[in-house]
This record gives structure tokens, sequence and C-alpha cells, in this order.
């Protein structure tokens, strides 16, 4: 895992020392000086990491910690402050900075490494979601407000099975956020799956349990796969030894044993902060999916993802010998509407007929509108008479009951005309099923509308003349 790290001091054996050893790991390495070369580096290389150290002259760690931290642009990269400062209070002042760790000199390589490979694999899924998001900016959404990154009233699960620790963080986290307590791996778990969970408090030193296990498990679960995990860890050799172990496990952060209530405040809100991030952004890009496969109006399915999904039926029909249905159907007279009753009028109804089609389609069928009154449905696993009753059905539910337009208190009497297509076989094709489709369902509007024709050779199937 190769990636861009910057190191930031202001003595120099330091730096090239630094420098070499992550360079001995196949890091590009990056070095500045001072304050506001750091600063000028960033903006214009945005590396994957900044190790950085605290004291330095002039713009000391924190300062330049805050201004990275306050860019739009570069709040996501990684910083770790390394300093000989030791002090609770200086980690808990770089926490609230937007630190991400912090390391003592002298350094430890296994520690240093450890940190790193953690923070470039949170840095390249930010990268990812960011990257996400710009696409859901080219469909029109706003950008959030700062207050929506608030972090209180974060729900925090906290496994821990000594009563005096689980009291202790208990009262540090209670006044502003919601605590569940676990004395077990199997307490943790049941509470994971519910999903109502922001942060994992795991402690190593776990009676009954391996923490790491279920750290493990956790990280495998899809309910708990991208909550952020804090772990507890004794100052021994052996729990150190887990911490490093935990790191390459997906851990996000931890805490070293007395803990220091300040401290695990600042570190769970940085976790809470930037999972409120992630999802913010994870949401936007789903919606951003959202709004690049459905149709506004009726929030059925556009037309490209129609024809996605039907050729990989139709190269999955072949594959397990299983037929594909499509019926092809449209709003008999929809001109009529509209300019009788107005475009808006129109909407409505186009509204109410697909909430109807919804109803009567199966929940494997996939329906889509594919132009003004125009729809497809296609129907899995389906042959020609699963497909007719589906169809015969639908327009017997659009047919039974006037469509209401609420704003205009009026109510218009619509029908609807259906061609179905059968796949036939490997040579068959979407463009072919989609065209004799269509030729049914011209086959059903030139025979007098609202009925069903099914291939466009052969006769009308359940026919109700009207329209």
């Amino acid at each position: 895992m190769t990636a861009r790290i910057l190191v930031v001091d202001d003595v120099l054996p330091n730096v090239k020392l630094l420098e070499a050893k992550l360079s001995r790991e196949y890091y590009d390495v990056l070095t500045a000086m001072n304050g506001p070369d750091a600063l000028e580096i960033v903006e214009r290389e945005v590396p994957d990491i900044i190790l950085l150290d605290v004291m330095m002259p002039g713009m000391d760690g924190f300062e330049v910690c805050e201004q990275i931290k306050a860019n739009p642009n570069l709040m996501h990269i990684p910083v770790v402050m390394v300093t000989a400062l030791s002090d609770t209070s200086d980690r808990v002042r770089g926490l609230e900075a937007g630190a991400d760790d912090f390391l003592t000199k002298p350094v430890n390589d296994i520690a240093l490494f450890a940190r790193v490979r953690s923070l470039i694999r949170l840095k390249i899924m930010m990268d990812e979601l960011r990257l996400r998001e710009a696409t859901s900016s080219s469909f029109g959404m706003a950008e959030p407000e700062e207050d929506e990154l608030s972090v209180n009233g974060g729900r925090i699960l906290v496994v821990e099975d000594r009563e005096i620790y689980a009291r202790n963080i208990n009262q540090a986290l209670e006044d502003n956020h919601t605590v569940t307590m676990a004395i077990n791996a199997d307490e943790a778990i049941e509470a994971a799956k519910t999903g109502n969970v922001d942060l994992i408090i795991v402690s190593l030193s776990l009676q009954e349990t391996d923490g790491l296990r279920l750290c493990s498990h956790l990280r495998s679960m899809e309910e708990s796969r991208q909550m952020p995990i804090l772990i507890l860890v004794d100052d021994t050799p052996d729990q150190m030894e887990s911490l490093v172990r935990g790191l390459d496990l997906g851990v996000n952060d931890y805490l070293i044993r007395p803990v220091d209530q300040n401290e695990l405040i600042a570190r769970c809100r940085t976790q809470l902060r930037r999972k409120k991030y992630e999802d913010r952004l994870r949401s936007n890009y789903h919606l951003s999916m959202t709004l690049a496969v459905t149709d506004p109006l009726t929030g059925l399915y556009n037309r490209r993802y129609l024809e996605t999904h039907l050729e990989n039926l139709m190269q999955r029909s072949v594959q397990e010998d299983k037929p594909v249905g499509l019926l092809a159907f449209d709003i008999d007279h929809f001109k009529v509407v509209n300019d009788t009753h107005g475009h808006a009028a129109g909407d409505e109804v186009l509204k109410e007929f697909a909430a109807r089609v919804k109803r009567c389609v199966r929940f494997i069928d996939l329906a889509a509108r594919t132009g003004g009154e125009e729809f497809v449905v296609i129907m899995p696993d389906s042959n020609r008479d699963t497909c007719v009753g589906v169809a015969e059905r639908l327009r017997e539910a659009i047919a039974e009951s006037p469509m209401t337009v609420p704003d205009q208190g009026i109510d218009i009497p619509i029908t609807v005309s259906i061609g179905v297509s059968i796949s036939q076989g490997a040579s068959d094709s979407p463009a072919n099923i989609m065209r004799r489709g269509d030729e049914a369902l011209y086959e059903a509007k030139n025979n007098g509308r609202n009925q069903v024709v099914c291939e466009a050779q052969d006769a009308p199937v359940a026919t109700a003349q009207g329209g």
C-alpha cells in the first residue's frame, strides 16, 4: 500500500530520519521545515497523510493542523502529530485541533507503520466517497451547513466487563451521548446488529472475550462494517502488540489506560464527526444514484436503467434457461388529457398511473417509465401465461376507476393498451424483445385500445373494447 506522506519538522535530522524510514517502506515522502511551507505543500500536492511536529517556531503544529482541517478541500487528510510532549492536555488540544493521532518521540517504528497503514486505508476510502459526492453535485445537491456535522447525541456502544472502568466511561460520555453497555461479545454483536450505533469502544482486557476477535467480527458484519471502533489497551508489551494488530484489522483509534476522560471525549468526538461526514457522503452518493436511475415524476426506473437491467436479465435467462417477459404499454389518448385539463393534471394522472402499476406487478418485476406516457415492465422467469395474466390485471386496475386530480376536483377515466413479448433464447437480444413488445402494443392500439396483445403475430388476449 503506497502513499504520499508529508513530514513536517523544524529539526533537519528528525526530518531525514523519518524520510529514510518511510522511504524504505516505499512511501513517497515530501518534507517541510515550517508551518507556512507545510500549508503550501498540502495545498499544492494534497498528500495522503501528514506527520506533523508540534513544537515549531512561528506557526506551531496545532495552528497548522487547525488551518488544514478548516479547509473543506483538505480536511479529510489524516494528520498525525509527532511530538516530545506527553501531557494529556497536549493530546487533547491536538485532537480538538483535528489531529487523528499522536506519536511520541522517539517514534516506535512498529507503531508508526501500523498507524500509517491504518490512516492510509481511511484516506483511500474517504477519497472514494468524496469522488462519489462530486457526482452528486452534478445533480444540483447543496452542500450541508457546518452544524450538520455536530457530534452531540452520538450512539456509543461500550464493551467493557469491569464495572469500575465501565462506570468511568459512562460518566464521561453520558451527558452528551447515548451510551449502551455490553459485557461480552454476544451482547456487543446483538447491539451492533441493530445498526443504531455510531461508535464502538472495545476493551482489549475483557476477561471472557478476545477483544481483537470481537473487533474482527464487527468489521466483517454488514451492519457494523462502517462503524468506527476505538479500542482501550493497557500499557503492557502484549497489549501494545495487540494494538498494532488491531490497527491492521481496521480499528480506527485507541486509548492507553489509565484513560483520561477529557482525551476519551476528544477521541470520541473525532470519530463521531468523521462518521457523520462519511454518512453524509454516502447519503449524497446514494441519492445521486437514485436520481440517475429513476424518473423524478413517477418514481419508476428510467429507460437507461431499464436497458441495463434487461441486458443482464437476458444474459442470465440464457444461462438458466428461464424466459424473460416484457410488457410495453402506454396510456390511451393521453394527449387529450393534457389538452383538456392541462399538464399539471396530466402529471397527477401519470403519478397515480405509476402507483397502480407498482401495485399490480410482482416484487421481482421491474417497472420503468421510458417516455412521456410510455412504460415498460420487465418480468424475469416468466412465461407467456404469467405475463399475460399480470398484463390483464394491470389493464383492469387502470380501467376500473378514474384517476383523481385533487387540485382540480376532477376524476379522469383512463385506459391502457399493453403489448407482451417473451424472450426467445440465446438468439434473442434486448433490442429485439423491446421491438416485439412495441409491435404488440401498436397492434393493441390498432385493434381498438384498452386491451392486451401477446407478440405481434398473436391474436388479442383478454380483450375489453373501449377507450
